[in-house]
């Protein structure tokens, strides 16, 4: 984990129990979960899942047999019970207390003419709140929202004074506090993040395209480790899905190098005996050329071997992928149907960076998958919000990859068809361990296809540029093309052509 921690504000305790929040992969981020008996805050706008939380934290002390309190100040119970009943739950065993105002409050005789009234309902509030923590002892309690308590406190001072007295009052009752604060105040203060002992922050981003993205961020946590950084997560029935942000470096175990053939040997004499488990080969070229193809004939070759495989496809449909391969004579369907091969159709629009790294990441743990296909690498682009930080992200997935021992397939199609002006809108060939090419070039009034491998690190490999073509039982790689000169350019010309031959000058 990042070492972020803070060292100070231990509170004079040494064994400190971590109780956990009901949100897996927040637990994970928070180094287990929350320190019992202290006073947490949970901020974010409103829509970004503070109730959810805070419920799933209330129901997982509830399933313990604790006494766990709910108190609202801003929804009624009514409302909180129809937020939990669209999550599929019941909040029995869960006390609610509403300190909403009445109806009377609207009354004329009912408005204060002495006292300010923020006065008069601050105390009143704080009485009732805790009349009833002495009465039902909670171990766990959720106060919603703070920003009711702003406004009856009526002044930044006010407010800072009870947020002290109600942490010191909570200091000594064996009490997990989680205050709830939405944002809405005009200037957003940092009084309450300096006396919470950990400060939660939810954040949800609309883009111009697609689904909302909601991410989470530690900003501080005393006395204890978590991982830093931002956390993708969604809300879904049954409460919130929380994907930690992978640290390869939490991962690494040692790995046997064995080298994994394709079953096409051309190929696998092109690339030194085939490609490396630990190892990531990118298929770089154009449109057409047959990167997906040649990544699925790793696939194949690993399922007939009764190892696990599974593809992360962006650009195209599963159907069109079983009739594509179908129609190459490279059947799919048994090996989907045993479970050796698993396909899973991403959209950009919908699934988050996040929530696609923990899907290889169960592949990997849960499916013990040995190689994985990405295809392609500018649909990953398009699921990221942020493209500067691809490459940062994807070093940090095929690091934790390799660590694990799966050979990972990268497939990068690039801009143009023809000639040496091709642009790859991700460059990861120098993250890649192998990098293998895919041209067209021009022959005899025919469009033919070239395969060549560029790059191979920790082993030997062929240089030469040998002829590559799709046909009925699947890729194949021919024989060097020793006789043309220039195919990268797109329009070679035979070697023995006089005028592909420098001009010799006359001496002087």
């Amino acid at each position: 984990m990042d070492k972020n921690s803070e060292r100070n504000g231990l509170d004079g305790q040494e064994d400190d129990s971590v109780l956990e929040t009901g949100v897996p992969g927040l637990d994970d981020i928070l180094g287990g979960g929350l320190t019992a008996n202290r006073l947490y805050l949970l901020e974010g706008a409103p829509g970004t899942g503070k109730t959810t939380i805070a419920m799933q934290f209330l129901r997982i002390g509830a399933d313990r047999g604790e006494a766990v309190l709910y108190v609202t100040l801003s929804e009624t119970a009514r409302e909180l019970r129809g937020v939990a009943r669209s999550h599929g739950w019941n909040l029995d065993g869960i006390e609610l207390r509403e300190m909403l105002p009445s109806t009377d409050a609207l009354e004329p005789d009912e408005q204060y003419t002495m006292f300010h009234p923020s006065e008069v309902e601050l105390g009143e509030t704080t009485l009732k709140i805790l009349a009833d923590v002495e009465q039902i002892k909670p171990t766990r309690l959720v106060f919603d929202s703070l920003s009711e308590l702003r406004l009856l406190a009526g002044g930044s001072l006010r407010y800072r004074r009870q947020i002290l007295a109600l942490k010191q009052f909570f200091a000594g009752r064996q009490c997990t506090v989680l205050l709830l604060d939405d944002m809405t105040a005009m200037e957003h203060d940092l009084q309450v993040q300096s006396i919470a002992h950990a400060v939660i922050r939810l954040e949800q981003l609309n883009s111009d395209y697609g689904a909302a993205r909601r991410r989470l961020i530690v900003a501080k946590y005393r006395g204890r480790e978590y991982r830093g950084g931002f956390h993708d997560y969604k809300i879904i029935r049954g409460g919130l899905q929380v994907f930690p942000r992978l640290v390869a470096a939490e991962h690494v175990a040692p790995i046997e190098q064995l080298r994994m053939p394709s079953g096409l040997p051309a190929l696998d004499t092109l690339l030194g005996g085939g490609i490396e488990k630990g190892t990531s080969t990118l298929f770089v070229g154009a449109p057409g050329t047959g990167k997906s193809t040649l990544a699925v004939q790793f696939v194949l070759a690993a399922a007939q071997r009764g190892e696990h495989a599974a593809m992360f496809i962006f650009d195209e449909s599963l159907n069109t992928l079983r009739t594509r391969c179908q129609g190459l004579g490279m059947d799919l369907a048994p090996h989907l149907a045993s479970g050796l091969i698993t396909v899973r159709q991403v959209d950009p629009a919908e699934l988050s960076p996040g929530e696609l790294v923990q899907a290889i990441r169960d592949v990997v743990t849960v499916g013990q998958a040995r190689v994985i296909v990405i295809d392609s690498l500018n649909g990953y682009l398009n699921a990221m919000p942020d493209g500067r930080f691809l490459i940062v992200q994807l070093h940090e997935l095929l690091t934790y990859l390799g660590q694990a021992g799966v050979a990972t397939l990268l497939v990068g199609a690039q801009h143009g068809l023809i000639g040496t002006q091709m642009q790859t809108p991700v460059d990861a060939s120098y993250l890649a361990d192998a990098v293998v090419m895919l041209r067209y070039f021009e022959d005899s009034g025919s469009v033919r296809q070239a395969i060549s491998v560029v790059k191979k690190r920790g082993g030997a490999h062929e240089r030469s540029i040998r002829e590559f073509e799709l046909r009925l039982g699947g890729p194949h790689v021919g024989e060097p093309l020793r006789n043309l000169r220039g195919i990268l350019t797109g329009v070679p010309v035979p070697v023995d052509d006089p005028a592909s031959k420098p001009m010799e000058t006359a001496p002087t």
